[in-house]
């Protein structure tokens, strides 16, 4: 169905081959796995499938992709919509109509399909894709994940023989992602629908995968059976790690699988001491206070009566379904988001008196918190790296300390000046707006979904900047879906759903108690309480296992 012959990709400017003579053929049917480090070149591969490279975004390609026998050299993507569906990054940028219901028919409609029969496939995609409730609902009204749901589903009701997805569950909750994912199993199993998949967590998606594609980041592509190639990957989901760790043969993929070869681990870890978390909290003063904060958008309550108490150094992950309120909640606590009730007091360095950021000055309030939304290039308006920098330092308007320059550095070394910041990676970005946000020293410091589109790589790197940002006695909340990430990185979990805050306490005591929010290598070893491979690893050392 889908076939590269000694393809090779240089774009516009550039020496070294994005591609390299990759060889690779998926036939009908399969789901292929594509995996590998943020810049690696997956959406160049993926692009290359719908002829988005070269005819869009330039440069040359040599070589040979046919797709059901059409070659995209001779093809542009509007010559191969009938065939090929893809999904991009952003779900978002991708909406041409209004509605949930209008843009499920849209693709339909340029493709002249007749109207009973567009009615029908509407039908059952808002089933099979859970967004019945949502048909008469504004596209900007939906959360992230709830966006993404709709791309997707607008690409199916084509019936398109091949479907093209960069990063399918980045914004969505677990049980939403199970959701999606087994959807596209269907089509697979039942359809013989081809697919094509990139993906940075890979705990969801590997059990899944019939081939997979590695990048390792030298433009050439290695593929073959998951358990093959993830034997020698630099990248690979938890239940791999701890497969390679405890020498198990075959590899396995998926958590039962693990669970069927892990009963000799359990033994040896039975009566060693659980590692502590690699960093110790040491929670502090308290910093943020917010009572009974109501937040609402018309008649829908996102968020309801919360109370929330913050508290220095302490890493505090906010979970919970698309939908429950988290973002509304982290804009009400920043100030610059809609609150109808409630108060949210913060107190600055130094202590004294609390304020409410949203009755201070924008300047003042950003000294006080800071926050990282979603869409991080939504607070980049300039033209290159150094300007954000310099404006940042001007609004921060803080005399002494560090620069945005010098955070940006410790943060991610290595950023030309001269780079637009749109040209910079989904890491990069992250690091440049962290950095915009705290050159004003805010005590309190929110991200919205910060490890969306990072490779596991990036995100230890984000877990060692949120570590630094506790132990220089800031208070951190990431709100996120990343089991994994909550799992390395918080001290203490608050899950949310319909608006009002149902859990909070101690990572380990709130996610192992949770199905949906358990990491791989808990569910593996349960009842033991690990939370990582890297706490097994460490277990294992003072016994002389082999690494």
């Amino acid at each position: 169905m889908i076939r590269f012959d000694q393809v090779s990709v240089v774009y516009d400017g550039g020496t070294t081959p994005v591609l390299r003579d990759v060889d690779l053929h998926i036939p009908e049917g399969e789901l292929c796995l594509v995996v590998g480090r943020t810049g690696a070149g997956k959406s160049t591969l993926l692009g290359a499938v719908n002829g988005l490279v070269p005819h869009f975004t330039g440069g040359t390609l040599r070589g040979r992709v046919t797709v059901d026998g059409r070659d995209t050299a001779h093809h542009p993507p509007r010559e191969l919509a009938d065939v090929v569906g893809v999904v991009g990054q952003d779900p978002l940028a991708g909406f041409t109509t209004d509605t949930v219901e209008e843009e499920l028919a849209y693709v339909m409609e340029q493709l002249a399909i007749r109207p009973e029969v567009m009615r029908k496939r509407v039908e059952e995609t808002l089933d099979l894709l859970g967004l019945a409730d949502l048909r008469h609902r504004a596209l900007y009204e939906l959360s992230g994940g709830q966006q993404q749901r709709v791309a997707i589903g607008s690409v199916l009701t084509a019936h398109p023989r091949v479907l093209v997805l960069d990063e399918p569950t980045s914004a969505l909750d677990p049980t939403a992602a199970e959701e999606v994912l087994a959807a596209i199993t269907r089509l697979v199993h039942d359809l013989g629908v081809t697919v094509l998949l990139a993906e940075h967590r890979l705990e969801r998606v590997v059990q899944y995968a019939d081939r997979v594609a590695y990048l390792p980041g030298d433009g050439t592509v290695v593929h073959g059976p998951p358990a093959e190639v993830f034997r020698t990957t630099a990248i690979a989901p938890p239940v791999v790690d701890l497969g390679r760790l405890a020498g198990w043969r075959p590899l396995p993929l998926s958590v039962r699988d693990a669970r069927r070869a892990a009963a000799p681990l359990r033994e040896r870890l039975t009566d060693v001491p659980v590692p502590p978390p690699r960093r110790a909290a040491v929670a502090g003063e308290p910093v943020l206070d917010a009572r009974g904060v109501v937040v609402r958008y018309g008649p829908v309550a996102a968020v309801r009566d919360v109370d929330l108490s913050l508290r220095a150094g302490e890493v505090t992950a906010l979970m919970g379904r698309n939908g429950s309120g988290k973002s509304s909640l982290l804009w009400a606590l920043q100030g610059s988001g809609p609150r109808q009730g409630g108060s949210v007091k913060v107190t600055g360095t130094g202590g004294g008196k609390a304020e409410d950021p949203k009755r201070l000055p924008a300047a003042r309030a950003r000294q006080l918190v800071g926050l990282v939304p979603q869409t991080p290039t939504d607070l980049l308006y300039l033209e290159t790296v150094a300007q954000e920098l310099a404006q940042s330092d001007v609004e921060a308007d803080r005399a002494g300390g560090p620069t945005a320059r010098q955070i940006l550095d410790r943060l991610a070394l290595g950023i030309p000046d001269d780079t637009h910041p749109r040209d910079l990676s989904e890491g990069q970005k992250l690091a440049l707006v962290l950095a915009i946000q705290l050159a004003a020293a805010p005590r309190v410091v929110l991200l919205d979904e910060p490890t969306r589109g990072l490779d596991y790589r990036a995100k230890a790197a984000l877990t060692g900047i949120v570590d630094a940002l506790a132990a220089e006695g800031r208070t951190v909340v990431v709100s996120t879906h990343d089991v994994e990430f909550v799992a390395s990185a918080a001290d203490r979990v608050v899950v949310m759903a319909e608006g009002e805050v149902v859990a909070d306490g101690p990572t380990a005591e709130v996610i192992v108690a949770s199905p949906t929010f358990a990491p791989q290598t808990a569910k593996i070893l349960a009842p033991l309480a690990y939370l990582t491979a890297h706490q097994v690893a460490e277990a294992l050392e003072p016994a002389g296992a082999a690494r």
